[in-house]
């Protein structure tokens, strides 16, 4: 019976002494892990990452915060080329934009301004070109033809024109696609075929774009002589070129409205969209190597092309729709007397007064040809 009793002791003393040793045991880890903590060195925050490494494990900080500081000083890489050991650009703060890193600064000015202000420009023209032809229509038409014609474009004029207006129109449309054409393309065609289209345009508007600057050059040359302010210019703006009258103000060859889309809607914009443009194409040397030079490009080329595209609007639809007469101009070349009477009364009395001849290029022989002032009767 002692024995049992004995026993019985020996066992409840194993167990009560079972969890302190248990409690013992992390003691050791416990104080190892300390020891090492206090030979390590303490963090810091100008930290090499591999010193990091030693002091905080697993602590990626001062990679990011290389990352983070690669627009002021280059990280190293083996790759050629300009800033590639940049991976976020430095802070700026473009017009209209925080202040925040280049490449966030640029999405902000594209996304909330050129794009909603640029879109909403190019609708408002369009809507204001509608409510004028509905309330005044096609202008011009109130002098009778006399069926003698005087030539206004010769060949070289119409060809220049022609080919500035379409690679014009082949960019502004692949533009406006680019642009605009995920706010009401998409949701038409689905993005399959919105990704393949856009892929196609962009391609146009490359080709298109050293088209556009040949054929630019061509037409300011070509049509540079006859579009110089003059007196007359200031009497048709005074009067607002006789649109609130029933009558036109009397201009020369072109009258100053004609003239300021030549200076203004042409010229000084076309220079300025295709300049930028041999930027964003890397054809400028020295120019285009660096993201905040590409960025500067495409806010200048998009605002210039969107001005572009809303003064010409005005110039398609006079051109087309909005005058009688007009586009047969461009096409054939020959106006008719009474329309040269009607809308450029001053350019008239010129040629009636043999100041300017009345075909400036040796007429194509065709039954289809106008007549030639030369043949016909005179006024």
């Amino acid at each position: 019976m002692s024995r049992l009793i004995s026993s019985l002791l020996l066992a409840a003393a194993a167990l009560l002494a079972q969890p302190a040793a248990l409690a013992a045991e992390p003691a050791a880890p416990a104080a190892a892990a300390s020891a090492a903590a206090d030979a390590a060195p303490a963090p810091r925050p100008d930290d090499t990452q591999a010193e990091r490494a030693r002091a905080q494990p697993g602590n990626n900080a001062p990679f990011w915060r290389g990352v983070r500081d690669s627009g002021q000083q280059a990280g190293y890489s083996s790759l050629p080329g300009a800033e590639k050991g940049v991976l976020i650009q430095s802070q700026v703060q473009y017009p209209g934009s925080r202040l925040t890193t280049a490449g966030e600064a640029w999405r902000q000015v594209r996304n909330k301004w050129i794009l909603p202000y640029g879109g909403s420009l190019l609708l408002i023209v369009s809507l204001a070109i509608g409510l004028f032809y509905w309330r005044k229509g096609a202008l011009g038409g109130h002098q009778p033809d006399t069926g003698r014609m005087i030539e206004r474009f010769t060949p070289l004029e119409r060809a220049a024109h022609w080919v500035n207006a379409a690679a014009f129109v082949a960019l502004a449309l692949s533009g406006i696609v680019m642009a605009f054409g995920k706010f009401f393309l998409l949701p038409l065609v689905g993005h399959t075929v919105f990704g393949a289209l856009t892929f196609v345009l962009k391609n146009v508007h490359n080709f298109a774009g050293p088209l556009f600057a040949v054929s630019l050059l061509v037409v300011i040359l070509v049509f540079v002589r006859d579009n110089i302010a003059n007196r007359a210019d200031f009497v048709w703006l005074s009067k607002a070129g006789g649109m609130f009258g029933d009558q036109e103000v009397p201009s020369h060859r072109f009258n100053a409205g004609e003239k300021g889309m030549f200076w203004w809607g042409v010229t000084v914009p076309g220079v300025v969209v295709v300049a930028s443009g041999l930027v964003l194409d890397h054809l400028v040397p020295g120019w285009g190597e660096l993201r905040g030079e590409m960025q500067v490009a495409h806010m200048v080329h998009a605002v210039a092309a969107i001005l572009m595209m809303a003064v010409l609007l005005g110039h398609i639809y006079m051109g087309t729709i909005g005058m009688k007469g007009a586009y047969a101009a461009m096409k054939t070349g020959y106006v008719d007397e009474g329309w040269a009477r009607e809308h450029h009364e001053l350019w008239y009395d010129d040629i009636k007064a043999g100041k300017i001849p009345a075909v400036r290029s040796k007429p194509v022989a065709s039954s289809a040809a106008p007549r030639s002032p030369q043949t016909s009767p005179s006024a």
